[in-house]
């Protein structure tokens, strides 16, 4: 059975909330789409009162607003029940979410290594077997969190390409390129955790926060 290609003016409205902050081009990119129809699709929903194009610290993209978030759930509510894929993507989030708290233990790790004067000391990553350990920890949850990717992918198109940039990402780590485990400005091991756990939240309707 092939995977369920979402609408492009779906995936333009949901790229604004997974990617945060995004370029059209951005989404466009993510998803293999046409930017121009993307741009066109993003002036579509900022007529509707969906979303808004604004510009800070020299850098320029979309946001949704309460009413294309709420929107923007409505049509993956629609999209699940359609191709009935609902029990899947439930099943999924919930095998996700016990591998969700061993990723987010060791980034809390990453960044933090507590010391006898502060428990929230910054972790200057010279205590290498402190390291090692968190980076077996982002390296062990690698076939569970691809094999959960993969099977919603075989279900819905848009979910295709977390698991490979995943590994990807892994993959310059253990070559020595630290950056890619947290790094905000590329598709670090971090971002794209966030991404598809956004993802998740958003088709099945679940507030950031409550699900652990």
């Amino acid at each position: 059975m092939r995977a369920h290609p979402s609408a492009l003016e779906d995936l333009a409205l949901h790229g604004v909330r997974v990617l945060g902050f995004p370029t059209p081009g951005r989404i466009a990119g993510r998803w293999r789409l046409d930017r121009a129809a993307v741009e066109e699709a993003l002036l579509d929903a900022e007529a509707r009162g969906w979303a808004q194009q604004t510009s800070f610290g020299g850098s320029s993209g979309w946001s949704l607003t309460d009413a294309g978030r709420a929107e923007g759930e409505r049509r993956l509510a629609s999209e699940l029940d359609l191709v009935g894929a609902r029990p899947a993507v439930q099943d999924v989030h919930a095998r996700f979410r016990p591998l969700n708290r061993r990723f987010g233990a060791a980034c809390t790790d990453w960044q933090i290594r507590p010391d006898r004067l502060d428990p929230m000391a910054a972790n200057d990553h010279t205590d290498w077997r402190w390291d090692e350990r968190v980076l077996r920890t982002l390296s062990s949850v690698e076939r569970s969190f691809v094999a959960l990717c993969a099977e919603l992918a075989d279900r819905l198109e848009r979910f295709d390409g977390y698991g490979q940039r995943y590994s990807a990402a892994l993959r310059r780590v253990q070559a020595g390129e630290r950056r890619w485990v947290d790094a905000p400005e590329q598709d670090s091991l971090h971002l794209l955790w966030i991404q598809f756990h956004e993802d998740l939240l958003a088709s099945l309707g679940i507030e950031r926060g409550t699900d652990g």
